[in-house]
């Protein structure tokens, strides 16, 4: 550790490193320095990302774009290292990067009420407002076709057909669900390649416990882990938050009858959304977010299913047929924004015509 921290310009000297937070795919610790300064040192997963450098040229273009603009959002600020480069790299070939520690902030895995969700949904809505202009075509696709909803599809196809572990036997009605729902989950694709969505910046990983919220006010204070940042659709952004966050269960409840969508929350997020990027949005966005949101939802239990199919190779489980779970919490989660659709859009109407662009 000490070969790696040599390498980066910090104030003072290290005196203390410290394993640090419980993400799953970085190591990462917290540095005290001699000053008094705090840092983040995280080791970059190169499972995950094959192109680390391109990653860290992705957060620090973006990191400094948005620092350039009055958003009252704190970004992270990489630091430099040998060479100039904003990361080192040790005797083994990893890669490392070091950014300033953002101190009494708070990181939620649930919102406590509606107005920690509007909070989280004015974080994302800012990162997205401060890059309306950012040349998105200019980024590097990190993780390629990470949310193609068609080439998700197509994977899923590809792992059926092999039925590697002998278990498509078991999910005879997942299956039927999303092939009920095909010619809709490419929607989003086709408007994206016909020009009637625009490409993006997107942070591509919208949970709650990506945003840092103050721990004295609550207010937004900073959004986390720029790792997925590159080119894609606003209407996934707002979708896969509205997923993980409006959900009344857990990711892998079993008892499905507990699965539905909060609309006090959707509300709660779609409204602090707005009312941070509204005006940068087209019409033709706006209208497909409640879209995104049932997509990217389907989309994620897609994902599951194939990783069960596979044999559990991706994702992380801690029981048999955890991920088959997760697609079926997934797809009772859509189903019920299917049941839900009209509330769905009635909420859109109500918050959009006071917050949006004429």
């Amino acid at each position: 550790m000490e070969q790696v921290l040599q390498q980066f310009c910090l104030d003072g000297t290290p005196v203390s490193c410290e394993p640090f937070g419980n993400g799953h795919i970085n190591r990462t610790f917290r540095v005290t320095c001699s000053s008094g300064r705090v840092y983040t040192l995280q080791r970059i997963n190169r499972v995950a990302f094959r192109h680390p450098e391109e990653l860290i040229e992705n957060i620090d273009a973006v990191s400094r774009f948005i620092a350039k603009k009055n958003t009252g959002l704190e970004m992270i600020r990489l630091c430099t290292a040998r060479g100039g480069r904003k990361y080192a790299v040790d005797a083994q070939g990893e890669f490392w990067r070091a950014y300033d520690y953002i101190s009494g902030g708070l990181s939620l895995e649930a919102p406590r009420d509606c107005n920690d969700f509007y909070q989280a949904a004015v974080a994302f809505g800012k990162f997205q407002q401060a890059l309306a202009d950012f040349p998105a075509a200019t980024l590097h696709e990190t993780i390629p076709r990470f949310h193609d909803t068609e080439d998700r599809l197509c994977q899923l196809r590809v792992s059926v057909e092999a039925d590697a572990c002998g278990r498509v036997r078991e999910a005879g009605p997942e299956l039927a669900f999303i092939s009920a729902r095909e010619q809709q989950l490419g929607t989003l694709c086709r408007m994206l390649r016909s020009g009637a969505l625009p490409l993006r910046v997107t942070h591509n990983d919208t949970k709650l416990n990506n945003v840092l919220l103050d721990e004295k006010t609550g207010l937004a204070r900073s959004v986390l882990d720029l790792d997925t940042v590159m080119p894609g659709l606003s209407a996934y952004d707002f979708g896969d938050a509205v997923r993980f966050g409006a959900s009344s269960a857990a990711e892998d409840e079993t008892d499905l009858s507990k699965v539905f969508l909060r609309l006090d929350l959707y509300r709660a997020f779609l409204e602090g959304y707005l009312d941070a990027c509204g005006h940068a949005l087209t019409e033709n966005e706006i209208s497909v977010l409640p879209l995104g949101a049932k997509i990217i939802t389907i989309e994620l239990g897609m994902r599951f299913l194939k990783d069960y199919l596979d044999g559990d190779v991706y994702f992380k489980i801690d029981r048999p047929a955890q991920n088959l779970d997760r697609c079926r919490a997934q797809l009772r989660l859509a189903a019920d924004m299917e049941a839900q659709w009209p509330q769905m859009q009635q909420i859109l109407l109500e918050t959009a015509g006071s917050r949006c662009r004429t």
